[in-house]
Parts: C-alpha cells; structure tokens; sequence
C-alpha cells in the first residue's frame, strides 16, 4: 500500500499527533499556571535528528552546508517523542506564544495532508 500512500501521509499523520500531544501539554501549563511547585513542560524529539539518519541500508545524501537537515526516515510515532521540562515557573507570553505556534503548525499539517489527498483523488477521477 506504500506505493499509492508514500511515507508523506505516515509523516504527516505522525506530525498531527504530535501537535495534538503538544497542545494539551501547553494547555496543563497554562492552567496550572498559579498552581504551586509547577515545573511547565514541553513535548520535544527524544533522539537528536543526525542521529535518526544512521541507516547503513539507505542511499547515503550529500549535504553541502552544514545547516543542512538530514533526511526525513519513515513515520513518525509516539514513541520519537517525550515530555520533558523546561523551565522554573510558567511563562504566559511563552506558553501562549507556544500554543499559537503550534496551533499554525498544526494547521499546516492539516493543510498538506488534505492538498495530498486532494492529488490522489484528482488522480482516481482522471484514471475513469
């Protein structure tokens, strides 16, 4: 099923996921915001990125600047990412700003997703 649904759609769906996640962590910490002893956390990748990409079956990529991001590999799931704290006290500029990053990113991501099966389908009805 890969060939018709490429590892775009297992990405994307992977990346919906995390925002959900994301949002209701931004969430705990703005309510709990005058809550005593709250430390606020965050939803981040476990693993570094350069080190996602060390996959001796795969065609190595050349990167001809060091900024460069490595490739993407496969899906993204539950288990790239985990909680992790961030600061002392919560920040309301900062988890507002937060969750209106990830409110955008979000719909971005829903935006792709409906743009890639808007393709497919504009694909299926040439086909007839």
């Amino acid at each position: 099923m890969e060939f018709l649904f490429n590892k775009t759609f297992g990405v994307l769906s992977g990346m919906l996921g995390y925002r959900s996640q994301r949002n209701k962590i931004v969430m705990s910490n703005i309510a709990n915001m005058d809550t005593q002893d709250f430390k606020p956390k965050d939803y981040v990748f476990k693993r570094d990125l350069s080190r996602a990409v060390d996959d001796q079956n795969r065609l190595a990529l050349f990167k001809t600047d060091k900024r460069h991001l490595p490739a993407a590999q496969g899906e993204i799931t539950d288990k790239d990412f985990k909680v992790v704290e961030t600061g002392e006290k919560v920040k309301i500029d900062t988890e507002m700003t937060n969750l209106a990053e990830n409110h955008l990113m979000y719909n971005l991501t829903v935006e792709m997703l409906a743009r890639k099966f808007k393709g497919l389908n504009t694909v299926l009805k040439e086909t007839k």
